[in-house]
């Protein structure tokens, strides 16, 4: 075989104008591949980033590219208009606060979710708090389950929630579990097994497989956490279902944060569970008939201002990453951010620099170190600018922090949406925007108690040229890709 190869090697070798097929070769490769991609209309440094990376991997780039290149997802609207057939009372629609008309609007215009409510939001901090509130609720539903999860973890505290579900199943009712093939690729159709016995129905999120002539969707993640219980309780927010975010199995588990909530807004969580079914399952919305979507009892409205924002690879608007942005502008006093990756692109970082030098009091909690060096670097890249506009920066540790949260003034975003590229553009993400003062003034104290017990990052800090801002510049520059 070594000789057979030799052979041809030499063969090829000595083939005549070999440097000007080859040259020939790469350059339509590059016209090509350059075509493809500036046709995708990203952002100019994205599209560079990639033909520049791509262009040094002649051939295999197009492989790379074919599985991890940015794509747009157009969910069949057949799917769509199935899941919304006889919902168009989806959600109890709230009057926006005057305060906060523009932001609705656009959370509206960009999602499709109106402005609601919610009779109650409670912030459940940390895994052990939130798998409690979670498996408390499972076990009092009567009516229906439905779950979505980026990482459902076969281990125990996954066993536990799976073992509530089970018995919940065997007392009649539907449970539904979509969970993401990436995220939780090490769930086996054993652990599974139990709850399908008992007459729960599983689904994956965009599984791997190669389809013929057909793009992967390796690089396109449901990252939502949304939980909804008999159409009247709501679970969202960063926690996934892992040992790992689990503080009372795992000492150095996540810090994290998630969100209970109650009330009409309840219906906007159901009718993206719904959707985001039908579209992973591929099935119609009549596997639904015998469940009570939005509660034996329509809700009333309740005295928190409340709207889901979602956003995903299947729309432009990018509406998670213009709420973020326009509620900065809107601040009048304090922008206070929190999130485990921190890769803003030109407009999320135009808008923290202006809000801070235009005299607010901006603040940002990121990990000290997060379970990606490289996002690390690439996050400290901005700390130069961000530090010299007068924004503090506190870095959390030793624990990991995923926490996702914002609050711009009276305004408080919590969800699982990191504050990123990926987050924003290419993953299927969900968040909960809230106006209500009690919950405002929770959340800000929380945040105040994780600035106290974080260190504040220096704009005097000493950095080292290759341990500390070559990384950075390197990792910034892949930034649009990470």
């Amino acid at each position: 075989m070594t000789d057979t190869l030799l052979t041809y090697w030499n063969e090829l070798a000595t083939t005549p104008h070999l440097r000007a097929y080859l040259g020939g070769a790469w350059t339509l490769y590059i016209v090509w591949l350059c075509g493809w991609i500036v046709l995708q209309k990203r952002e100019p440094a994205a599209t560079l980033t990639w033909i520049l990376m791509l262009a040094l991997i002649p051939y295999v780039g197009f492989i790379i590219y074919f599985v991890f290149g940015p794509q747009r997802i157009h969910r069949q609207r057949l799917r769509r208009g199935r899941a919304r057939q006889g919902m168009s009372t989806y959600s109890d629609v709230s009057a926006a606060d005057a305060d906060c008309v523009e932001l609705a609007k656009l959370a509206q215009a960009t999602t499709g979710l109106p402005p609601s409510s919610a009779t109650r939001a409670e912030l459940l901090v940390d895994g052990a708090a939130t798998f409690d509130a979670l498996v408390d609720a499972v076990t009092r539903a009567i009516d229906h389950v439905h779950l979505e999860y980026y990482i459902y973890e076969p281990d125990q505290t996954g066993t536990r929630l799976r073992d509530a579900l089970v018995e919940r199943a065997r007392a009649g009712v539907a449970v539904k579990l979509l969970i993401d093939a990436v995220g939780s690729s090490r769930v086996s159709s054993r652990f599974l097994r139990p709850l399908v016995e008992a007459g729960g129905l599983v689904a994956w999120f965009h599984p791997t497989r190669l389809r013929s002539f057909r793009r992967p969707w390796v690089n396109m993640r449901s990252h939502r956490k949304l939980v909804v219980i008999d159409g009247l309780i709501g679970f969202t927010g960063g926690v996934n279902v892992t040992d790992d975010e689990n503080e009372r199995i795992k000492a150095d588990a996540y810090r994290d944060l998630h969100l209970r909530v109650e009330g009409p807004v309840v219906r906007s969580m159901q009718l993206t569970f719904v959707e985001d079914w039908i579209y992973g399952a591929g099935c119609d919305v009549a596997v639904f008939a015998k469940t009570q979507l939005w509660g034996r009892e329509r809700a009333a409205p309740g005295p928190v201002s409340a709207q889901l924002l979602v956003s995903g690879p299947d729309s432009s608007w990018e509406a998670i990453h213009r709420l973020h942005v326009g509620a900065i502008h809107e601040a009048r006093e304090r922008v206070w951010l929190a999130t485990p990756y921190f890769v803003p692109g030109e407009a999320a970082l135009m808008a923290l620099t202006s809000a801070a030098l235009g005299g607010l009091d901006v603040r940002l909690l990121v990990p000290r170190r997060s379970d990606s060096i490289f996002v690390t670097w690439a996050a400290r890249s901005y700390f130069y600018e961000l530090l010299a506009a007068g924004v503090r920066i506190y870095e959390y540790g030793p624990r990991m922090l995923h926490t996702k949260a914002l609050v711009a003034d009276d305004i408080a975003v919590v969800g699982s949406s990191n504050f990123d590229h990926r987050s924003f553009r290419l993953n299927f993400e969900a968040s909960m925007m809230i106006r209500d003062d009690a919950f405002v003034n929770n959340l800000s104290a929380l945040l105040a108690s994780e600035f106290e017990s974080a260190r504040e990052v220096s704009a005097n800090r000493a950095v080292s040229l290759w341990r500390d801002r070559l990384p950075e510049a390197v990792a910034r520059l892949f930034s649009p890709l990470l």
